[in-house]
């Protein structure tokens, strides 16, 4: 999400980081293509003009012009309006009420109100701890009721029995009374969608959240849709007490406009984003991640978390007692890129990732993407296991060998050798210096920075030594969420 605007604003930085000094027109001439840039990316005329507003006059102020680093605080400024533009705080659900607490979705037809019930509902039973019930009111739609069944197995979360012919106020009475019978702590009420907005949708609404007094009232709205998005949520919220917005398919939005006009449109936050068809595909939207990711400047936090839901406790000990030896061979090379496969594949660290312009360049001109993996992993299935601990007997012809087994080249065999080299020498380094602290070693030089930096332009291996210096904040004690430990899980 947000690749469009990312650029087209970083080629405007870029600019201005270069410069010694600033005059005003400098700044002006910037926000004027920042304008341009938001503009392109369908954000509401209204909010652009009042972003770039707020945003010129804190610029061209003395501090700025007069600052060592004229270019950075201009930066700074822009941030800071994003964050302000999207919502400031990142908000949960409020579900803190006697249960069962009820969460009521609406929307329009086709915005993903039914996949995103079930995503939130899985988000709620495996993180929050919490027992869920699902309620399908959606009388009108061919096979609802049984979609959100069917998602309720697959995602292991109880949904209400279908009763044919009962209404959807009837059906909401019902799903109160059994959630309160068998003890449920939250209760999630997936109501009937339109093609469009019409009062009969309004009408039903209304009555639904009379009858639930639901906590949370969430508009599920489609980000591909643009202003249209904006108008649904806007014609909502003018009818219905929303407390939040959930933006779906915003892994295919590259422009973003929908996202950074929703808080001023309407007033409400944007509490979670789709990320994609699978049904944990979905995070909860934080404003300053968000601003940072589009700024260039990546979002390590949200890559730690990933990382912490992702690693394999098993593997993690394992890899842990090897380095701890200074040993790294193939097969946790090969461990490592089943975790990078794990955590989104090369698109999705790439954008967490600040500055790694190479990779998002190469993946933009179609040199690398997330088959890259597969090769190589293909290449070191290729090998034998005494090949794979011991890399060193790879002669000529074995190297030959395997590349044809593994439909690469030599020279892609030699690209992943090198890759190795380099992380298994990271390795070494870290045992000197005391050993693995936190997951700085993964992802900083010669760790996953460097399989991330030696995936770029040339298939494998065009960017020697990864990122330099690695990846801030990880690499130390405290700089990890809650409930992780160095490698291993709590």
């Amino acid at each position: 999400m947000f690749e469009t605007l990312s650029d087209r604003l970083s080629g405007v930085f870029d600019k201005l980081r270069g410069r010694g000094a600033l005059a005003e027109a400098d700044v002006r001439a910037a926000m004027r293509e920042v304008r341009i840039a938001l503009l392109e990316a369908d954000v509401a005329l209204p909010v652009v003009r009042e972003f770039v507003e707020k945003a010129t006059e804190q610029a061209v102020g003395q501090n700025v012009l007069k600052s060592v680093t004229p270019g950075q605080q201009v930066v700074k400024i822009v941030n800071d309006a994003l964050v302000e533009m999207l919502g400031s705080d990142q908000v949960d659900l409020e579900l803190d009420v006697a249960p069962p607490a009820v969460v009521m979705m609406v929307g329009l037809q086709g915005s993903g109100k039914t996949t995103t019930t079930a995503k939130i509902a899985k988000r709620l039973t495996e993180r929050g701890r919490k027992r869920v019930m699902m309620a399908s009111l959606d009388v009108n739609r061919p096979a609802a009721q049984e979609q959100l069944a069917t998602l309720g197995t697959q995602t292991s979360v109880a949904t209400l029995p279908i009763v044919e012919g009962q209404q959807p106020v009837d059906i909401a009475r019902r799903a109160l009374q059994a959630a309160k019978l068998q003890g449920f702590d939250v209760v999630m009420l997936d109501t009937a969608g339109r093609l469009h907005v019409d009062q009969a949708l309004m009408d039903e609404m209304k009555a639904l959240a009379d009858i639930s007094k639901p906590q949370e009232i969430l508009l599920v709205v489609d980000a591909l849709t643009g202003q249209d998005a904006v108008n649904v949520a806007k014609n909502f919220s003018d009818q219905v007490p929303l407390t939040g917005v959930v933006l779906t398919r915003m892994d295919g939005d590259a422009r973003g406009g929908a996202a950074l006009s929703m808080r001023a449109v309407t007033g409400k936050p944007i509490k979670f984003v789709g990320t994609g068809e699978k049904l944990d595909a979905i995070e909860l939207f934080h404003p300053g991640r968000v601003a940072g990711r589009i700024l260039g400047m990546g979002d390590v936090v949200s890559l730690v978390e990933r990382a912490a839901e992702t690693i394999k406790e098993d593997e993690a000990e394992a890899l842990a007692a090897k380095m701890a030896k200074g040993q790294f061979d193939l097969n946790d090379l090969r461990s490592q890129l089943a975790q990078m496969q794990r955590m989104g594949g090369l698109s999705g660290l790439a954008a967490m990732l600040p500055g790694v312009k190479q990779v998002k360049n190469a993946m933009a001109n179609g040199q690398a993407d997330d088959k890259v993996l597969v090769r190589m992993d293909a290449i070191i299935s290729s090998m034998t296991m005494k090949e794979r601990t011991k890399p060193e007997l790879l002669n000529a012809k074995r190297k030959i060998r395997v590349a044809k087994g593994s439909g690469t080249t030599v020279q892609e065999v030699n690209k992943l050798l090198k890759m190795h080299q380099d992380m298994a020498s990271a390795m070494k380094k870290i045992r000197k210096m005391g050993g693995l602290k936190g997951l700085g070693a993964l992802f900083g030089k010669g760790g996953m920075g460097a399989a991330l930096g030696g995936l770029a332009p040339g298939g494998m291996g065009g960017a020697p030594g990864g990122m330099p210096g690695g990846l801030p904040g990880l690499g130390g004690p405290g700089n990890l969420p809650p409930g992780f430990n160095g490698f291993k899980k709590k």
